[in-house]
């Protein structure tokens, strides 16, 4: 069984999927963080599926938000049960929710995940700043929820966690690129919860006769959730809206190799299609992956479409004048353990942009007149909602797809295509105005 043999299927902008064995019936999952970008458009992905994947256990503290299950279809959202969880409870309390729930699954996707709120007294710097803290909060979720799912006697076959670039210290310093499965991981320089994380995934596997685990690590993720904090993209579109209703350009804020820089980022649902995979694939059993678009995409051009989407009055690309010096750590300190620390330059941050009170009216007179589509306001924390904008531009290595494409993976989308569908799908949302123009230019 598997998808080998089979012939391959689109999904809208999503192409070269695989499909599967048609005895493949009639399976139960659990996805936690169900509510999050990467959860919420996994669970997209299986819901396609209704002979494969007839029931999801979305297992979160609250159910998905309204506004989010309308982008789904009737019978899409008949198959999701909502379980009402919270992974920091005693996992005797987990346990009860999951046996009064009758759940019995063979599949769990665990995309959990906490941000503690950093220290006051600490330099802000980015929202991982706090290590420690993201460590014991986030390996708590997991830990408890294997305890809970020993005490119910649960026995899945196969149990993927979700990880990320910053498995490989893309956060730290200097690293090596393009970032590949094997490489060593550098646990050493700071701490980072993907690492105790993967230690309870193993121990827990190799405690369950017949289960398997699977880690996959996405790139920068783009996807709709109403909980935008950690999208990179999200900034730049309340950006753009705003520049254009100024009747002004959109600058970008960063040098020229920047600027030419080729990105892979990683799609939510791609990268749900591509965990599928992993999880029904017996050859992908007990292996990591690497997930992102294949698809690059220079900041040059993704700043034309941006301006173009809302009315921007053109694009400014790099300046020559630079306020802001960002270093990751070099030396020894660095992934890499050698060379000297990456810098990276700012001609403006968004974050100060968004402290602007002329752009906070714009974007209040922008809600005002939406006639209740636009309910977000952005403005009310530009830390929390605009960093990520800032932190996106950072340089990071691209992840090698070669592991997943030697083993028959093909899935690929226009990361541009993406970021617009995301951007429509957001003003549904509320979080964003609707766009000026029907559709995206793909990079063909």
């Amino acid at each position: 069984m598997g998808s080998k043999n089979h012939p391959l299927q689109d999904h809208g902008i999503y192409h070269n999927l695989p499909t599967f064995d048609p005895s493949i019936t009639n399976l139960h999952a659990i996805i936690t963080g169900a509510n999050g970008i990467s959860g919420f458009h996994t669970m997209r992905a299986l819901l396609e599926s209704p002979h494969r994947w007839t029931k999801i256990y979305a297992l979160s503290r609250k159910p998905p938000p309204k506004e989010m299950l309308a982008l789904l279809t009737p019978d899409q959202r008949s198959r999701i049960h909502h379980v009402a969880v919270d992974f920091l409870s005693p996992p005797s309390e987990i346990a009860k929710a999951l046996r009064e729930a009758n759940i019995q699954a063979s599949h769990i996707f665990f995309y959990s995940y906490l941000q503690p709120k950093p220290d006051p007294s600490a330099p802000k710097s980015h929202t991982w700043s706090n290590a420690s803290e993201l460590v014991s909060v986030n390996k708590t979720l997991l830990e408890n929820f294997l305890l809970a799912l020993r005490e119910v006697g649960m026995k899945p076959t196969r149990f993927l966690l979700q990880t990320g670039a910053k498995t490989y210290g893309v956060h730290i310093g200097r690293h090596r690129t393009p970032a590949c499965e094997s490489d060593p991981q550098p646990q050493h320089l700071e701490p980072n919860f993907y690492y105790p994380q993967e230690e309870l995934l193993f121990e827990y596997v190799n405690s369950v006769p017949g289960c398997a685990w699977n880690v996959v690590s996405p790139a920068w993720i783009i996807g709709a959730v109403t909980t935008a904090q950690i999208n990179g993209f999200q900034p730049w579109a309340v950006y753009a809206a705003v520049q254009g209703r100024k009747g002004e350009g959109v600058r970008f804020p960063s040098d020229w190799g920047v600027w030419q820089d080729e990105r892979c980022h990683a799609s939510a649902r791609l990268t749900g299609y591509l965990s599928e995979w992993v999880v029904l694939e017996e050859k992908c059993a007990d292996q990591r992956f690497n997930a992102q678009d294949t698809a690059p995409v220079s900041w040059d051009r993704f700043f034309g479409e941006l301006g173009r989407w809302y009315g921007a009055k053109g694009v400014e690309g790099p300046s020559e004048a630079f306020e802001v010096m960002v270093a990751g750590k070099g030396g020894e300190d660095a992934p890499m353990g050698y060379g000297p620390p990456v810098e990276h330059r700012y001609s403006f941050k968004l974050v100060d942009w968004a402290k602007e009170n002329e752009n906070r009216a714009v974007w209040e007179e922008m809600m005002r007149e939406s006639a209740g589509r636009l309910t977000f306001n952005p403005f009310d924390d530009p830390e929390e909602n605009f960093q990520m904008g800032d932190a996106v531009l950072i340089p990071m290595a691209t992840l090698n797809m070669n592991k997943a494409r030697r083993m028959g993976w093909t899935g690929y989308v226009d990361t541009i295509e993406s970021i617009f569908e995301m951007y429509r799908e957001n003003a549904r949302l509320g979080l964003l105005p609707e766009m000026v123009v029907d559709e995206p230019r793909p990079l063909i």
